[in-house]
């Protein structure tokens, strides 16, 4: 029964697409579109630096804006790694290693046609560090400061050079620089010339809002029009700097379906042309129907990552090992998931630099759990309560209800009482940053968010050491760890990569020994697209390069 209401209703639903996209007006015939259905509940923020976690990077961020460096996304074999963006080159000074510098690109403009240089640097920098600048913007510090938390300061050396600083040796800041984006002071400044209130902050504030509405970024698509929790619509950038990545495609649409059966109608009623996420059921259709699918593995986990505040039941590590070994992720991936997942061991899989070796083998091993939890005083008699804070869909979120509900289940065998609190997703990505002992986190003993493991402060250091509780990072559940913190310190200090990678490979293994979350899947991707599409290359990333993509 359940089965037959998800299919009407997603019927309904591509009923009621179609007549939306019945009233479109008809795109010219020789423009090419590409439509993609998002999993996200609305349009990432659109001014640089995009909220809706990583999906707001790869739809808003990525497609708009460049950042000093960029991750290479042209393979779907070799590893995703960093290599230049705005900056050319870079290097830290072999005497005091808090401070680097890079050389730009030259010759790069900005949609508005005014000039990237290190005075633009310098700006994008302050934008989110220096509270007393006027460009300074509050809402954008959440989502950047804490991906990059030992940036101090920017420094203009000439038109082409800029010297960084860093709070600490930091040998991690240029992969964290992928995450500060580019927008054109000059567009933000007529804004701000522009614009009414009470003093500089209203008046700050007022340019942002109307920055968002007509962005101005280097990056390869520009913003052509926007409508809040309905569409953005992007154009190719044909002045691209890198001519090898001007878009294929005139036009980009992103329209965010945060089900997964309305996306997954949408496509079969050739309202999109692409959706993130498909609907693991209909898969077979899909495919009977000629549509393509794409999935690669991600360094990108889905956990529930623990309070470790007073009184969180999972302080005990034979709780948090014991939920570790009742998960049984072959039948999460081969029934719920259709294969969509690669089972999570932690982190980092054998064979990645980062691994190292653990001692606690993660496995599916529900005899070992129930021994675990009795001697830790539960059993059948005497359930464990733990909640978990979630989402009903999502970036990275995969399928987080059915998934939370299998984890659900599969607990209860093991003496757990799994309750689940469901948030919208850009509000459970806030409170992330707030931690479990805000009042948000609603008496939660776990939150569910999935995280990218790209780079080692995405991957390890912001949810291991003691130092980036929040509001600093998204350590949410306070863990304080002196091995841990002595080992981030190790890595983020060391300078030559191959002793860095032991470092952290070190780093990994004591964090899965700790059982420091309850690791379950990598996500794979998975996209479903109309055969129109083609020129896709899924990379080992969270991201992907648009600017390749064709229309047929």
């Amino acid at each position: 029964m359940l089965t037959k209401k998800k299919n009407m209703r997603a019927a309904l639903i591509a009923v009621l697409a179609l007549t939306t996209a019945a009233a479109w007006p008809r795109e010219a015939s020789a423009e090419t579109v590409l439509r993609i259905g998002m999993t996200a509940a609305d349009i990432p923020r659109t001014l640089g630096q995009p909220d809706q976690g990583f999906e707001g990077n790869r739809f808003t961020g990525l497609t708009m804006y460049d950042a000093l460096t960029g991750w290479d996304l042209s393979s779907a074999e070799k590893a995703s790694v960093v290599i230049p963006g705005l900056a050319t080159e870079w290097k830290v000074d072999d005497a005091d290693k808090t401070k680097w510098v890079f050389k730009l690109r030259p010759g790069v403009t900005f949609h508005d046609g005014s000039p990237f240089n290190a005075d633009a640097v310098v700006w994008n920098v302050e934008k989110v560090l220096k509270q007393d600048a006027p460009q300074f913007d509050a809402s954008q510090v959440g989502v950047t400061a804490s991906r990059m938390p030992t940036l101090a300061s920017a420094k203009k050396i000439d038109d082409m050079t800029v010297e960084l600083t860093t709070k600490e040796p930091d040998s991690f800041l240029p992969i964290n620089l992928t995450n500060l984006f580019m927008a054109s002071p000059a567009k933000w400044q007529h804004f701000y010339d522009k614009a009414e209130g009470a003093d500089a902050k209203a008046k700050s504030q007022a340019a942002w809002t109307a920055f968002a509405k007509d962005a101005a970024g280097t990056g390869p698509w520009k913003m052509a029009s926007f409508t809040p929790r309905e569409r953005l619509e992007l154009v190719k950038n044909a002045s691209y700097w890198d001519k090898a990545r001007v878009p294929k495609v005139d036009k980009m649409v992103l329209l965010p379906m945060p089900e997964a059966n309305a996306r997954t109608a949408a496509l079969l009623s050739g309202q999109v042309d692409w959706v993130e996420a498909p609907a693991p059921d209909a898969l077979p259709e899909l495919k009977q129907r000629g549509f393509k699918l794409y999935a690669n593995e991600q360094p990108h986990v889905w956990p529930w990552q623990f309070s470790r505040v007073e009184g969180s039941p999972w302080n005990d590590i034979r709780v948090r090992k014991a939920a570790n070994l009742c998960v049984d992720r072959e039948g999460l991936k081969d029934g719920l998931l259709a294969g969509l997942m690669v089972p999570a061991t932690g982190t980092f899989e054998p064979g990645h630099p980062w691994r190292g070796k653990p001692s606690f083998e993660i496995k599916y091993d529900k005899a070992a759990a129930q021994k675990l939890m009795q001697e830790a005083g539960f059993g059948p008699n005497k359930k464990l309560t733990v909640k978990t804070q979630t989402s009903a869909s999502g970036s990275g979120q995969m399928q987080p209800l059915p998934m939370n509900e299998y984890l659900q289940q599969a607990l209860a065998e093991c003496y757990f009482d799994v309750q689940l609190d469901v948030i919208e997703w850009n509000t459970l990505f806030t409170n992330w940053r707030r931690g479990a002992k805000d009042p948000s986190a609603n008496g939660s003993h776990a939150t569910n968010v999935t995280y990218a493991a790209m780079d080692p402060f995405f991957a390890l250091v912001r949810f291991l050491q003691s130092g980036m509780a929040p509001p600093v990072s998204n350590n949410w559940g306070f863990i304080n760890n002196p091995k841990f913190d002595e080992l981030v310190k190790k890595a983020r200090q060391t300078f030559d990569p191959a002793a860095r990678d032991a470092a952290l490979a070190e780093l990994h293994a004591a964090s899965v020994d700790d059982a420091a979350f309850l690791y379950v899947a990598h996500d794979v991707g998975p996209r479903a697209m109309s055969p129109k599409v083609t020129g896709v290359v899924q990379p080992k990333s969270w991201f992907i390069d648009f600017s390749l993509v064709s229309m047929k």
